[in-house]
Order: C-alpha cells, then structure tokens, then sequence
C-alpha cells in the first residue's frame, strides 16, 4: 500500500483503520482485537486511528490490551490518537458540562493516560481533537512543543481545524502542524471548495478524512446517495469491487494526497479496505460523482 509522509521520520499507511467503534463490538477481547489489526497488516494498512473519547474513553485501553497480548504487535503500527474534548462520560463523569480543554495540564495529562491505555512509550501522531474558542494557543502550543521534544509524541496535527485555527496554533509552535483530519466524502464536500483543503495544499500538507462513507449514509436512502448509487454500482462493476471502494478512490484521486479513515468491526470489511486501490478514476468520473451526489452540474 501507498505510504504519506507527514514528517521526515514519519509516514502513515494511505488507508488508516479507524478504531472510534471499537468499543461496540460484541467482541472487545484482545484476540479478536489482534485479529483485527492483522487483517489491516495483511494490506499494507499500518496505521491505527484513535481518541481518548472513543468508546466513552474506552478503546484505548481495548486496544492496549490486544498489545499487552500480542508482544511486538504494537512495533508494527502507527498509532493516532486525538484529545481535548472533555464530555461528561466514563473517567469525565463528573464534568459539568462537555466542553474542549487545551491547557497544558489536560493536554499532557491525556497523553500521558493515552500511553498506559495503549500500552507503549510513545504516540506517533497526536491530533488536537476540536478547535477550542477558549484556547491559549502559546500555552498549547508550547505543550505540544514540549511533548514532541522529550519523544512522548513523535508529530503533532489537528481535527477539524479552519485555516485561521490551524495558522493561530502553528504560529506558537516551533514543531510543524503535520495534518488536519477533517470531514470529507461524497456526501461531505464543503472541504473542497470552502478553504479548509487549499489551505492545506498551499502548505503542502496532507489531509486526514473522517466518515469518508459519510457514516453509512452514502448507500442509504437519501436523495443525494440515491443519485450516487447507480453511478457507484457501474464504475464497482467495471473495477470488480464494491461501491464502497470506488467512494473511497473518490477521495484517492484528488491531488491533496487524502488519508481516508476506515473504522467497521466486521473482519470481511477491514479484509476490502485495500480494494479502493484498484479503482482508477479519471477527472471525467470524478466529476461525474461529483455531479450525481450535489445533483447538478459545475457551474
């Protein structure tokens, strides 16, 4: 599989498996936990997507736990993990009210619990989870600093960012922001044409995608996805794969170099991941898509 340079000692996997589901599985033991994380070896995938929330502040210790099983499991992988939202759940039950929190204290106090959780000595890519209104940004950014120099956090980026968070965040900062993951699919596409991908491409930095399936809604019974679908099914056809893998080439194609983040608990799935590899589309189909989901043609 095709590999992204974020830093020069750092490249994650094109197609990252995302874990925010892990905690709803019927199965979370570490058995069935390795099985999944090998089946997205077995494809080249070597890139872990996390967050302290998921699973109500649970996946990270499911996925810690596989580690703890399996020696050597966690070498083989790129772990992203993500913090500052703060909701009234699990270790946060006795918050007040969900909101964001960028301090210092919470920032190194959530990566230091996401290193227990996960069982490791370091985070590849730690992600800065929602931009927060309240943010000192030369405080968080000199936690971030500081992490990255003592190799508690190997790179550092952001989630959901708009260009101006991302330039108040980066101007505090001597390490380079290294990506944003942001919403992006057929069914999500303000990204493309509201700033938040030129921004990044003027940098030169690649983005992540998150629900690129638009959480399922892409083959569900929407007006968009019901103009998408006959369009997916013909080119999945011509490529002998499923609709799913041509909606994530969709993505593939752009020039911004996109990491779309899978996340499904079934094993057949993640097994597919890797199909939308052998799809090509050409400018032609990707506007054709384009046009099928927004329901009329480019001006």
């Amino acid at each position: 599989m095709e590999r992204i340079e974020l830093t020069e000692n750092l490249s994650l996997s094109r197609l990252v498996y995302g874990m925010w589901r892990l905690g709803d599985d019927a199965d979370t033991g570490p058995a069935h936990v390795q099985a999944k994380v090998e089946a997205c070896l077995a494809q080249g995938l070597t890139t872990m997507d996390q967050a302290d929330i998921y699973g109500g502040y649970t996946a990270e210790a499911i996925l810690g736990d596989a580690f703890r099983a399996a020696p050597g499991l966690r070498d083989k992988v790129e772990l992203v993990t993500k913090c500052d939202i703060v909701a009234p759940v699990g270790k946060f039950a006795g918050a007040g009210v969900k909101h964001y929190d960028t301090s210092p204290e919470h920032i190194r106090a959530s990566v230091e619990a996401s290193l227990s959780y996960m069982a490791t000595d370091r985070i590849d890519l730690l992600l800065i989870h929602r931009p927060d209104p309240f943010m000192d940004h030369h405080a968080t950014g000199a936690a971030l600093d500081a992490l990255v120099t003592e190799g508690k956090v190997r790179a550092v980026g952001v989630s959901n960012f708009r260009p101006w968070d991302w330039d108040l965040l980066q101007s505090a900062m001597t390490a380079k922001l290294c990506t944003n993951q942001i919403e992006m699919s057929l069914l999500a596409r303000d990204a493309f044409t509201n700033g938040d991908l030129a921004h990044l491409q003027q940098l030169g930095v690649p983005p992540m995608a998150w629900s690129p399936l638009g959480g399922g809604a892409l083959f569900g019974e929407g007006a968009a996805a019901r103009r998408l679908h006959p369009h997916l099914e013909r080119h999945a056809r011509a490529n002998g794969v499923g609709t799913d893998a041509v909606a994530i080439a969709w993505l593939l194609a752009h020039p911004a170099r996109i990491l779309p983040v899978l996340g499904t608990n079934s094993l057949d799935r993640i097994g597919r991941i890797s199909d939308a590899g052998k799809v090509n589309l050409s400018r032609e189909d990707w506007f054709e898509l384009w046009t099928a989901a927004s329901g009329q043609e480019v001006a």
